[in-house]
């Protein structure tokens, strides 16, 4: 399936400070897009609005749109709820839950959405943990507790949580900062076979890291504080890396400033 994910002229709030201003991009399906810029300026708040989880903070709140196959995720009849089933997430640090085995993480969210025959969910968990790189790990551990895997497999599990959904769009937010080289190269490789199958979007402080995995990227800035963010330059993460058009996106690549 072909999906169509747009950020139309999209504008965000804390209370009265404006952190976005008119972002507008148009992200390719079944791709890697990459968002980078300088600590502070609204990465991980523009990809928060991206499935409704900005608004769950007091006094934020957004104008613009946002675009799935062409339906408005912030139209008066659509369900926050499922729209974070359709656009999932994963943090930049790992978050399962604590108290549930490894099978009962990746379900987790499925059993939130109704009863399920035993048999679909054990098929979905494994389908979901294979997608995540993590099956052969856990495959005789499913019973275990989630949170006593290691760093790496406790981040492709909750990748694993987010996959059993099968949304159409993954969200993550430096889903590798946390870890060590070992277990960033596994999180890369699962990014990389994800992508036949789901749209990604990953926010990175790590240059190199967005010049190994992704195919567009997004830079954006905040040049002042008493001034929103915007969207410096967006296209193909190669022509970017080698010859930018702005030069400020060109001054942050080349660790000018930032």
């Amino acid at each position: 399936m072909t999906t169509t994910f747009t950020i139309d002229r999209l504008s965000a709030w804390f209370g009265s400070d404006q952190i976005l201003s008119d972002i507008q991009m148009s992200i390719r399906p079944q791709s890697v897009t990459a968002i980078i810029g300088p600590s502070g300026c609204g990465k991980s708040t523009l990809l928060r609005c991206m499935n409704r989880l900005h608004e769950e903070v007091r006094g934020a709140r957004v104008s613009g749109g946002i675009l799935l196959d062409g339906n408005d995720i912030y139209a008066a009849d659509s369900d926050p709820v499922d729209v974070r089933r359709e656009i999932g997430m994963v943090f930049q640090r790992p978050n399962p839950f604590p108290t549930m085995t490894v099978f009962e993480n990746v379900v987790a969210g499925l059993k939130l959405r109704g009863r399920y025959p035993r048999a679909m969910l054990e098929e979905r968990a494994e389908k979901a943990l294979r997608s995540a790189g993590l099956w052969d790990e856990v495959k005789d551990r499913l019973g275990q507790a989630g949170a006593r895997l290691s760093g790496g497999q406790q981040q492709r599990l909750c990748i694993a949580r987010a996959l059993a959904n099968e949304p159409e769009v993954l969200l993550m937010d430096e889903p590798a900062s946390a870890l060590d080289p070992i277990s960033t190269q596994q999180i890369e490789d699962t990014v990389m076979q994800l992508k036949d199958t789901v749209t990604i979007v990953i926010v990175t402080h790590n240059m190199q890291q967005a010049a190994r995995i992704s195919d567009e990227t997004a830079f954006m800035l905040r040049e002042y504080m008493d001034r929103p963010s915007e969207l410096v330059e967006f296209g193909d993460t190669k022509l970017m890396f080698t010859t930018p058009h702005d030069k400020r996106t060109e001054a942050y690549i080349t660790g000018r400033f930032g």
